[in-house]
């Protein structure tokens, strides 16, 4: 089976996904700066999550040229990894109408960490149905940044429950490093040598 209708359907949902948060903006009633900055937290939980799902869709584009065959293992890994991405508006959402309270920002980073945990389980999906010499293996290695952030977002999911500006600073540090795409792969794909 290829890869373009996961491809196209990937990208649908990620762009539908957005859509819904962006949605979650609404038009002040009075033309004031005050009604504006009652909208602070909302925006600011836009801004976040809006970098984090761009993330994923960036890093998911480029695991998808690694794969040359897709299978009913790797479909429903990604159905896996959309699935906790769907949720990030409603969080967003409730994390920024409540001014970041200490459930909804923890509940905003626990969608973030199962995220990060579905993400490197369609790698492994993929690498296995690739077999041995897969380029997905080749170019993740270690991945120290992955296994780093899985840590990072505990942290700042325990983190809530003490001080939520914190937590949140602690979900950004992630966005920052992950904002940089992640160029191992593409290295590794215009690196390798031609096929004949």
């Amino acid at each position: 089976m290829g890869k373009t209708r996961l491809e196209a359907f990937s990208d649908g949902v990620l762009a539908i996904i957005i859509t819904i948060m962006v949605l979650e903006l609404k038009v002040p009633h009075s033309p004031t700066l005050e009604a504006l900055a009652e909208l602070l937290p909302v925006f600011l939980s836009y801004v976040l999550s809006f970098i984090f799902v761009g993330i994923y869709w960036n890093n998911h584009h480029h695991m998808l040229h690694t794969v040359t065959r897709v299978n009913g293992a790797i479909l429903w890994a990604n159905l896996h990894l959309l699935f906790w991405l769907s949720l990030i508006p409603f969080t967003a959402g409730w994390m920024g109408e409540n001014h970041f309270e200490t459930l909804p920002v923890a509940l905003y980073g626990f969608v973030m960490m199962m995220a990060g945990i579905a993400y490197p389980i369609l790698q492994q999906v993929i690498i296995a149905s690739q077999g041995p010499h897969s380029k997905l293996k080749i170019a993740i290695g270690g991945d120290w940044k992955g296994r780093a952030s899985g840590g990072i977002i505990l942290v700042g999911i325990v983190t809530a429950f003490f001080n939520t500006w914190l937590a949140c600073a602690i979900y950004a540090v992630i966005a920052v490093l992950w904002f940089i795409p992640d160029r191992r792969i593409e290295h590794n794909l215009v690196h390798e040598p031609a096929e004949e």
